[in-house]
């Protein structure tokens, strides 16, 4: 048997960053969209537009990693729909702090 592990952030080092946008606007989509999504120079470029925007960051290395698969555009599937409402919830919680 041949066992394989998963560095999480020693993959982070040597592949770079991951990341990954959805949008969610409750009077166009019927779910989040994926409108985003790159590993390496484009993620980090994701990640410093959003940082500069204000955009809260949520970092999910699974999450993530399924994300990237999907074609820009998809809908994110129903299975992914617990996790991604925890992340708007936490948005929402913080929009509400702020204001």
């Amino acid at each position: 048997m041949i066992q394989k592990w998963f560095n999480q952030k020693r993959r982070k080092e040597l592949n770079g960053a991951t990341a990954a946008v959805i949008r969610y606007d409750a009077d166009k989509d019927k779910a989040p969209v994926i409108v985003a999504h790159g590993k390496g120079a484009v993620a980090q470029k994701i990640i410093e537009l959003a940082k500069e925007n204000d955009v809260p960051l949520q970092e999910d290395s699974s999450l993530v990693e399924t994300l990237i698969d999907m074609d820009l555009g998809d809908n994110i599937p129903p299975q992914l729909y617990s996790v991604i409402a925890e992340i708007l919830l936490m948005l929402e919680e913080m929009e509400t702090e702020q204001g």
